[in-house]
């Protein structure tokens, strides 16, 4: 686990706030890696792997027709995996505070015109939903990897 999680799920855990993840090309590591962290199960609802680009859709509520004209691998894509998957794994009808999404190309081919590092992670907290790229460099677990950290690193600069 990171110095990331660890800071992310303490900040979470002392402020009472719940975080649900939608992953697409980290593939679950970013939720494993809050879930690393013993205390996490005070925090983290879960996640969900939406890789097919349908069940970002049929699952976390993307809107069709924006995945349709510009792909999974877009800022929009990113903001509103992170705000639907709040609701998504709402428990007992109370949806998470905070919502973290990942979606691009770990490669080691392009999609949809991008090229492998091209990544957006999505951040929503309360009214709050943000997306931000990142243009990496490195092999498919590299981009991955980098990823997860730089998500964790993003995530605890906003919660202060």
């Amino acid at each position: 686990m990171t110095d990331a999680a660890t800071r992310v799920i303490a900040i979470l855990v002392r402020r009472g706030l719940t975080v649900a993840v939608a992953e697409s090309l980290t593939g679950g590591l970013l939720v494993a890696e809050l879930i690393g962290v013993p205390g996490a199960s005070a925090a983290v609802l879960g996640g969900i792997v939406a890789y097919n680009t349908e069940l970002k859709a049929t699952v976390l509520g993307v809107d069709a027709d924006l995945l349709a004209e510009h792909g999974p691998v877009h800022p929009e894509v990113a903001r509103q995996m992170a705000d639907r998957v709040r609701s998504v794994l709402a428990v007992g009808g109370v949806p998470a505070q905070i919502g973290l999404s990942t979606t691009g190309v770990a490669g080691p081919e392009p999609q949809g015109g991008h090229e492998p590092g091209v990544v957006f992670v999505g951040i929503a907290i309360g009214d709050s939903v943000s997306s931000f790229r990142l243009d990496l460099a490195g092999d498919r677990q590299a981009i991955r990897k980098i990823v997860v950290s730089e998500s964790l690193e993003r995530l605890a600069r906003s919660l202060g």
